[in-house]
């Protein structure tokens, strides 16, 4: 149990350790072991979501995850999301999905490919009693679902791709206001300008480490094979904007606030002019 769930459990006792009060905490805690069991029987889960007391994940390799992420990027949406829609693609467990429906977001919509990740997402905002919608669906395919929304989120899902920069730009098709784009990122962690365009023979900026770059892994990277491109500071902040992104915030080392400045030439988004060789 962290440390401010114990303060306020102290807290509590301290003010009514009444046997009424001790009853009806015990009636209130007996659902638990069967909630715990219910969690467990969805297999493991990546994201440590709070369901009436039972965390989902609370031994992650990576701490208490994502909310640890959270704490640093959710001054990117306002305290009151007033309606606001919301596509999270690659939802995974729903932890952000979750956290936006209760700033009083309108329409949520998770994807992910993963039917255990859509089964706990689903799970948790029936338990939660929350309106969130999820569906099977690949990145690749969202630029099918029908509308724009306001808030996008892409979070750690670009490094799991084998067409990552593909995959962006079908993204970005689904943006009416702003994206939330997060990547694994390895390397040079420097910003620099760099020249609009190099001769041929000029091979000094490739052996420069803060050159824009993506790490290909062939094999596997973290014991996942699904890590297939990793890109360096350089390299990711040069995508979103050949992306026709203008990065607006910078919450935290890994993660970007994005708005649609350049998406469209002639009223036609990058990819459909790339796709039919007219970019």
């Amino acid at each position: 149990m962290q440390a401010d769930q114990t303060q306020s459990v102290l807290e509590s006792q301290t003010e009514d350790d009444s046997p009424q009060s001790q009853q009806q905490g015990i009636s209130e805690n007996s659902h638990v072991p069967c909630l715990t069991e219910r969690i467990a029987s969805l297999g493991e889960w990546f994201h440590n979501i709070n369901i009436h007391g039972v965390w989902t994940a609370p031994n992650h390799f990576l701490g208490d995850f994502p909310n640890v992420k959270w704490k640093h990027i959710s001054s990117a949406f306002p305290d009151d999301l007033a309606g606001a829609s919301v596509l999270d693609i690659g939802c995974n467990g729903g932890f952000y999905s979750i956290a936006l429906k209760k700033r009083g977001a309108g329409r949520v919509l998770g994807v992910d490919v993963d039917d255990r990740y859509l089964n706990q997402a689903r799970f948790a905002v029936e338990n939660l009693g929350l309106d969130i919608e999820f569906e099977k669906r690949s990145v690749y395919e969202v630029d099918q679902i029908e509308g724009q929304f306001d808030y996008v989120l892409f979070l750690g899902v670009f490094y799991h791709l084998r067409y990552p920069l593909f995959a962006l730009d079908k993204v970005i098709k689904k943006i009416r206001g702003r994206l939330l784009f997060q990547s694994m990122l390895r390397g040079s962690m420097e910003q620099r300008e760099w020249g609009d365009d190099y001769q041929f023979w000029d091979t000094h900026p490739f052996e420069d480490r803060d050159f824009p770059c993506m790490y290909f892994i062939e094999h596997s990277y973290a014991s996942d094979p699904t890590n297939w491109w990793i890109p360096n500071r350089g390299a990711v902040e040069a995508m979103l904007r050949s992306s026709g992104l203008e990065i607006v915030g910078h919450p935290e080392a890994e993660t970007y606030v994005c708005e649609p400045r350049h998406v469209q030439r002639d009223g036609k988004y990058l990819l459909d002019l790339e796709l039919s060789g007219t970019l």
